[in-house]
């Protein structure tokens, strides 16, 4: 099965496999690491300079952790790729988007089509994030802090 990647980055894909939590501890020269649920994103925030793509996977589209995660990452100061893995739909793309994921390689393919229309679909949002956007909330209060 190839796998299909949706990438929303202007730099060069990382071509390394990406390696268990555990095992990049280990490792002083790996560049891509897979954070599965139940793994401690943050014990990565002491490498994050030397990783390149972290990829978060989701193994049921129920499990909710990897947004967490990925939140927390970008959050502290994450730019490299973030790319969720694994039973990733359509549905959620645009969540995704707004806690800090770039990629996406999800289990069944997603057309890059579907995808744009995705991102477009809330124009408005609730909850402040790493995208930018500014919370519906802020601009009907401009007093409150985003």
């Amino acid at each position: 099965m190839v796998e299909t990647v949706l990438r929303y980055r202007t730099d060069e894909p990382v071509g390394d496999p990406a390696v268990t939590v555990d095992a990049f501890a280990a490792q002083s020269n790996a560049t891509a690491v897979r954070i599965e649920p139940g793994d401690d994103a943050l014990a990565l925030l002491p490498h994050l300079e030397r990783i390149a793509l972290i990829e978060v996977n989701f193994p049921s589209f129920a499990d909710g952790r990897g947004y967490s995660a990925a939140r927390s990452l970008r959050e502290r100061g994450y730019t490299g790729e973030l790319r969720a893995v694994g039973d990733v739909l359509i549905d959620q793309l645009s969540h995704m988007r707004r806690c800090g994921f770039d990629s996406f390689a999800p289990d069944k393919p997603i057309s890059a089509e579907a995808a744009e229309a995705a991102f477009t679909t809330w124009p408005e949002v609730y909850q402040q994030t790493v995208d930018g956007r500014a919370p519906i909330w802020a601009a009907r209060h401009p007093a409150a802090k985003a």
